[in-house]
């Protein structure tokens, strides 16, 4: 019984789509940047409920921007072909072979997944990777961590061509620099850019957590709304540790590229692309420049 779909009338779909309308207003035009990858993506059920929230917002007029990772599956890839994966800070250790297989699992196999599952649901989707028109330029982080990128400069007119042509861009995270060697380039960081030279109205960064914990442990002490002051209060004090100070710099750093807000949104939630852009409710942290203005 409990996994029985809730029955609502007509009248109730015509309250839901009501109130969804002033969001729609809202957004008509204008462009959303979804990051999505790691282990928001493990599960085939919510990845298809994604795939439909995307498609949805493409249809009453969001420009959507998909930018994704992959780390999982590079793993898996690389455990098959016998090499082990090793990290430092939480970064990838990308020698020759690996940046070779991040290429094949990233533009190759996740991409197009993607880009076929937008397509099913009735999207138009086309996926680029950051070498097209070399898009994403970098250069090697440091020397421990191999082929690791440092964003350098992103050139976002093949996203713009894209979508003046109303296609979703899909968009894997590997650079370049002017010798043309391929880096592995952070999906959190690489949306912070393609946000920022946008000028997108939303980023919203897909992970397999709540939020911003006040409580790392409690899972009900989100914290809705925050500004940049407010997470570097939280840096200082340790609140924010770990794997999630990377990915609130990323939020401070597309802010100060001129990204109006970023959501750090919880994918393990149903629709929660729809619930964080088209209700109150929203489904995740939301970062601001500042919380008085």
């Amino acid at each position: 019984m409990e996994n029985m779909p809730i029955k609502i009338t007509n009248a109730q779909r015509a309250e839901i789509l009501t109130q969804a309308l002033p969001y729609i207003k809202e957004y008509y035009g204008k462009t959303i940047v979804i990051k999505y990858g790691g282990n928001a993506m493990i599960n085939e059920l919510l990845k298809e409920q994604v795939m439909e929230d995307i498609v949805l917002l493409h249809l009453i007029g969001v420009n959507v921007v998909l930018v994704h990772g992959g780390g999982p599956e590079i793993t898996d890839t690389l455990k098959k072909i016998g090499k082990e994966s090793k990290f430092v800070g939480g970064l990838r250790v990308t020698d020759k072979e690996t940046v070779d297989v991040v290429q094949m699992v990233l533009a190759g196999k996740i991409n197009k997944t993607l880009v076929n599952k937008l397509e099913i649901n009735g999207g138009k989707a086309i996926g680029i990777s950051g070498l097209d028109g070399h898009m994403i330029k970098a250069v090697m982080k440091n020397e421990e961590l191999g082929y690791v990128g440092k964003i350098t400069e992103v050139d976002v007119t093949p996203i713009n061509d894209l979508i003046e042509k109303g296609y979703i861009p899909v968009v894997s995270t590997i650079g370049c620099d002017e010798c043309g060697n391929v880096y592995n380039i952070n999906a959190d960081t690489a949306a912070a850019f393609i946000a920022g030279n946008l000028k997108a109205e939303r980023l919203i960064t897909m992970t397999d957590i709540e939020g911003i914990l006040k409580d790392k442990d409690d899972p009900h002490s989100l914290i809705q709304k925050i500004d940049i002051k407010g997470c570097y209060e939280l840096f200082e004090t340790g609140v924010i540790g770990g794997g999630m100070i990377p990915k609130v710099e990323c939020c401070i750093d597309a802010i100060r590229k001129g990204v109006k807000t970023v959501t750090i949104l919880d994918g393990r939630v149903p629709h929660a692309l729809l619930i964080e852009t088209l209700t109150d409710e929203g489904a995740g942290t939301m970062v601001v420049e500042d919380l008085d203005k």
